[in-house]
């Protein structure tokens, strides 16, 4: 017997592709061989096959009568693929080709052949979301639907079938993509003999359990809330949508996105508390993981919009919206709130609380709780514990915390200063409240992230928020803040590897809706090289925060270092359309187009980013790598010595100066810098072993002996 390990496969989530020619086998021999010497002809000349083969990110598996194409790299490519096929076959009416997508577990195997292959329960169930199509169907299970339904490109062409019948009984909920011009508007005949709906048909929603519910539900409609009044005031536009619209997908159920809260309180200065009350609720909420909640970035957007509430809906991918009113009168408060199903339009429950200050934590949790119940989400009894936490008894230390949040958010100098003191003193009031703490720790870390460190060093600071997250930790190590606090010192500065991913991990699992858990974690997965793992958190960041300007940007960051370049250049153009004056956006594109050999593109995008920026010396540095590797070495060196000239006044990273000097030509400089960043523990350092920028570098001794000191290879 062999004394060697067993090896297991390597199992990862492919977004699967596949497809066969309805009614092969009926065909002569030779018109089997034209046929798929054809389709394999379509299939190999569309720009997202060329692009995924080029990458290495895709498997092709011949089927006999089709194939199956798995790409490891972006849920979106099968249906871009599937699109440039159906176009393609216009002209091949003769081709009856039949599509089907799905995402899931792939692994590699080695076939009979002793060829690589692939295989797994995503390709399994792609065949048979394709079984059930006929010719010119492309379908897709709900799965891959519902990741595809928050986006404006796909979501109108979305339409839901429900389930179909497959193999050994087993049933498959269905989704239909068609446009004008391709695909196949038509119910498959396998989801007609099982009885399917139409295609289209809106999903049914099953009616409350009891009547007192109902009765409940009817009582909070009609109380005479200021909320009743805007509700009343609203455009009826939502119930004039067009049939179309309403045909699209349904999104998932137990989805909510919680509307900013208006404050009604005659002192302008409590808009802290409606915003405190507004993100503590959703924050309760996110912790449900049976529940989708869009993250406050997101909602932000409609603050004072009283907008068509089915269009807020579409935009931010759920099915119901929170929204609410808050009155705060000395230590009085008063809260309005009515949920909503947009789809319908229609008022699930409203009520009001006319509570003291100190009850506040119990009316928040009474609201979450009733939404859980409404939406019939399964609670955990760890999730109910978090639903019904009450994180201080201090009042005053409670408005403290709100007012040091209110002014964290800004990210301005000014704001996170005033936010440490706000933080400070709700210390003060309760030396045991570790949501401060937590709150203490971010202030800091966004101090040191965005470089105000005015009169202290960077060690101190990151000091500082080691203590605050370690502290909050201590008294509660249920916050899955304080755990990414904690997690972001020992990535950014500790280089604690092991360490950050266990933080990060642990956040997640706390709160599974925490799109900054996400967001964060993804930036140490591109970090170790894990790609494919790094666009999954990126896009699922997205996902809870879809309007966010920071997460479309950086997932085309993402995309850069994953070097999907054109991928990237095509996110930079979706966070466009969100502000076209954001610099990172114009950074991102210009660092895309530059190692697509695009040199004077790159240059005009770098130039914006600065203008945009108002001078950042860090894309200054870019700018010169950029003016190094087209050849305009002049320019170069003139960036290279202002920023050394500026580095007196303005802390210039030592990174940035090594990327120059990559640029010029220049190892031995470049190697010197990157080996005073290290001293200077530089945060740009943890991306040394995917920096595309880096690659004239790689195999020196002096450079690996770098990496392995910053990234040891047994962490990776």
């Amino acid at each position: 017997m062999s004394s060697e390990p067993e090896q297991h496969p390597k199992v990862e989530i492919g977004h699967v592709l596949t497809m066969d020619v309805v009614e092969y086998s009926t065909l002569l021999i030779t018109e089997q061989t034209r046929v798929m010497g054809e389709l394999t002809s379509i299939v190999k000349n569309t720009e997202r096959f060329q692009r995924g083969e080029s990458e290495g990110n895709l498997v092709r598996i011949p089927t006999g009568d089709g194939m199956a194409l798995v790409f490891f790299d972006d849920p979106q490519a099968p249906i871009e693929c599937a699109m440039e096929i159906a176009g393609a076959l216009k002209s091949h009416p003769e081709i009856g080709l039949r599509m089907g997508i799905h995402s899931g577990p792939v692994n590699a195997v080695v076939d009979v052949s002793d060829r690589a292959n692939v295989a797994g329960a995503g390709i399994d169930m792609a065949q048979r979301v394709m079984d059930c199509g006929d010719a010119g169907h492309i379908l897709l299970s709900k799965r891959v639907a519902d990741d595809l339904a928050p986006f404006p490109r796909w979501n109108p062409l979305l339409h839901e079938l429900g389930e179909c019948e497959v193999k050994h009984g087993r049933k498959i909920s269905l989704v239909n993509f068609y446009t004008d011009e391709i695909g196949n508007p038509a119910l498959p005949q396998k989801c007609v003999a099982h009885g399917t709906k139409r295609t289209g048909d809106k999903i049914s929603r099953p009616w409350p359990r009891d009547i007192a519910f109902i009765g409940t539900v009817i009582l909070g409609i009609v109380i005479f809330t200021p909320v009743v009044f805007r509700i009343a005031s609203r455009t009826g536009a939502s119930s004039k949508t067009s049939k179309s619209a309403r045909s699209s997908i349904s999104v998932n159920t137990k989805s909510i996105a919680v509307l900013p809260f208006e404050n009604l309180s005659r002192d302008p200065d409590n808009a802290y508390f409606a915003d405190g009350i507004q993100e503590e609720i959703l924050t309760r909420l996110s912790k449900i993981a049976d529940l989708k909640v869009i993250s406050r970035t997101s909602t932000q957007r409609y603050k004072g919009t009283p907008t068509n509430l089915l269009e807020i809906a579409k935009q931010l991918g759920v099915a119901h919206i929170l929204e609410g009113t808050v009155q705060k009168a000395a230590d009085q408060v008063r809260v309005n709130v009515q949920l909503i199903n947009a789809q319908t339009d229609s008022h699930l429950w409203a009520e009001k609380f006319d509570r003291n200050l100190a009850d506040i934590f119990a009316v928040e949790s009474e609201i979450a709780t009733k939404i859980a119940d409404t939406l019939q989400t399964k609670l955990s009894g760890s999730e109910q514990k978090a639903i019904a936490a009450r994180p201080t008894k201090n009042s005053e230390a409670h408005q403290l915390y709100l007012k040091g949040r209110y002014f964290l958010k800004k990210r301005t100098e000014e704001g996170l200063k005033k936010s440490i003191e706000f933080f400070n003193q709700a210390i003060d009031k309760d030396s045991g409240y570790a949501l401060a703490y937590s709150g203490l720790a971010d202030s800091n870390m966004y101090l040191l992230r965005l470089g105000f460190l005015r009169g202290v060093s960077r060690k101190e600071t990151d000091e500082r928020a080691k203590a605050a997250a370690t502290k909050a930790l201590e008294l509660d190590d249920n916050l899955a803040e304080a755990h990414t606090s904690l997690a972001l010192v020992k990535m950014e500065y500790e280089w604690d590897w092991t360490g950050s991913e266990r933080e990060f991990q642990r956040a997640i699992q706390l709160d599974p809706g925490f799109a900054e858990a996400h967001h964060q974690y993804s930036h140490y997965l591109t970090a170790m090289g894990r790609s494919s793992e790094s666009l999954t958190e990126s896009l699922r960041a997205l996902e809870l925060d879809p309007l966010s300007l920071v997460l479309n940007a950086h997932l085309a960051w993402h995309y850069l270092y994953a070097r999907q370049y054109d991928q990237a250049i095509q996110q930079c153009q979706k966070a466009s359309e969100l502000d076209r004056n954001y610099p990172e956006t114009a950074e991102f594109r210009g660092l895309a187009y530059e190692q697509k050999g695009m040199y004077q593109e790159a240059i005009a995008e770098l130039q914006t980013a600065i203008n945009l920026s108002g001078g950042s010396p860090h894309m200054k540095a870019e700018l010169g790598h950029a003016y190094a590797i087209a050849g305009e070495t002049t320019q170069a060196l003139d960036i290279l010595n202002e920023l050394k000239r500026g580095s007196t006044e303005t802390h210039i990273s030592s990174y940035d100066i090594a990327v120059i000097h990559v640029g010029l030509g220049r190892k031995e400089r470049a190697l010197e810098a990157l080996e005073n960043a290290y001293q200077e523990r530089s945060e740009w350092l943890r991306y040394l072993r995917v920096d595309p920028r880096l690659d004239p570098l790689r195999g020196d001794p002096r450079f690996e002996k770098l990496a392995d000191q910053i990234v040891p290879p047994d962490v990776k």
